[in-house]
C-alpha cells in the first residue's frame, strides 16, 4: 500500500476502557517486584508503566496475523512490511493511578511516515495515548512503532558502549519464563517473545527478543527507586535487540538537567536507552 492511502490513517482514534484488577497487580508483582515486598492492593498506587497492562487487545485468535499480532487495518495502517516493532515512547504522568480503578484509554494516530533504510523501506507509525482516571488525565503517551522488513539473516544495528562509572548498576536475568509471562500479562501475542523456531526461522534472529516494554519498565523500576518517586516525563528507545537467557544489565548516569540517563544492555552493549526527569518540587 502506498504512502498516500497509508497517510488516510493519521487522525484516527479509538477509545478503550480497561484496569489493573488486585490479582493482575499481584501477578505484575510476582514477575516484575520485589519478592520481600508486598503486592499493591485495591486502592493503592499503580506502580509505573503498569498501564500497560490494562488494556489488553481481545483479538479473536482468527484475526491474528501469523506473528500473532492482531490484522492490521483497523486502527493501524496496513502496512505491508513483516516486521513490527515497539520501537520506544514518551510518557508525562499527573496523578497516580490506582490498582482497581476504572481507566480509559484515548488514542490517535499522528502520524504515519515512510523513510528509507539501510537495509530496505521502514514506516514509522506514531500514536498519542491519553490514560484517563477516575480523577481525570494521569498519563500522555506517545508510542513509536516501526514496521520494516525481514532480513535474510540477522543483521545487528551498531553497538553502543554501556555508560563507565554508573551511579547504578543491577543485573537481571531473563529466562524465557519470565518473557511469556509478561507476554501473559499484556496478552501480547506477538511470537518473537515466546515461540522459538518462529523467532529463528520465521524473524531471523538468534534467540528469542525481550520485549521494549518489559525493558522500559526495568529502567523505570530503577528510576523509581534511584530518586524515591516516579519522574514527571520519560523517554525511552530501543537501540539493539536483547535476547532471552543472557542477563540484561541496568545502569544510569546523572544529567546535568537534574535527570537521570538509564540503558539497558547485554554483552558490554547498550539495547535501550532512556532518560527520566522529575520537576522541582516546593
Amino acid at each position: 500500500m502506498d504512502q498516500v492511502n497509508l497517510s488516510a490513517w493519521e487522525g484516527r482514534t479509538q477509545t478503550r476502557t480497561g484496569s489493573v484488577s488486585q490479582a493482575q497487580a499481584a501477578q505484575l508483582h510476582a514477575t516484575l517486584g520485589n519478592a520481600r515486598t508486598l503486592a499493591p492492593t485495591q486502592g493503592e498506587p499503580l506502580p509505573a508503566l503498569w498501564h500497560w497492562c490494562a488494556f489488553p487487545m481481545s483479538t479473536p485468535m482468527s484475526e491474528l496475523s501469523k506473528d500473532g499480532h492482531p490484522g492490521l487495518g483497523g486502527f493501524l495502517p496496513p502496512v505491508l512490511l513483516d516486521r513490527r516493532m515497539w520501537a520506544g515512547g514518551s510518557l508525562r504522568f499527573g496523578a497516580p493511578l490506582r490498582v482497581g480503578e476504572r481507566l480509559e484509554a484515548r488514542s490517535s494516530i499522528r502520524s504515519v511516515t515512510k523513510k528509507p533504510g539501510a537495509s530496505g523501506p521502514m514506516v514509522f507509525v506514531t500514536v498519542d495515548h491519553a490514560i484517563y482516571g477516575e480523577k481525570g488525565l494521569a498519563i500522555s503517551e506517545r508510542q513509536d512503532i516501526v514496521y520494516l522488513e525481514i532480513p535474510q539473516e540477522f543483521s545487528p544495528p551498531r553497538k553502543r558502549d554501556m555508560p563507565r562509572d554508573p551511579v547504578l548498576n543491577r543485573t537481571v536475568d531473563m529466562p524465557e519464563t519470565l518473557l511469556f509471562r509478561y507476554s501473559a500479562l499484556t496478552f501480547n501475542a506477538h511470537r518473537i517473545h515466546y515461540d522459538l523456531p518462529y523467532a529463528q526461522e520465521v524473524e531471523n534472529y538468534p534467540g528469542l527478543v525481550v520485549h521494549g516494554p518489559l525493558q522500559a519498565t526495568l529502567l523505570m523500576q530503577e528510576a523509581v527507586k534511584h530518586r524515591g518517586r516516579t519522574p514527571d516525563h520519560f523517554d525511552f528507545r530501543g537501540v539493539h535487540p536483547a535476547f532471552a537467557g543472557t542477563p540484561l544489565q541496568i545502569a544510569g548516569t546523572e544529567e546535568v538537567a537534574g535527570g537521570l540517563s538509564l540503558v539497558t544492555g547485554t554483552d558490554t552493549h547498550q539495547c535501550m536507552q532512556a532518560t527520566a526527569m522529575w520537576e522541582e518540587t516546593v
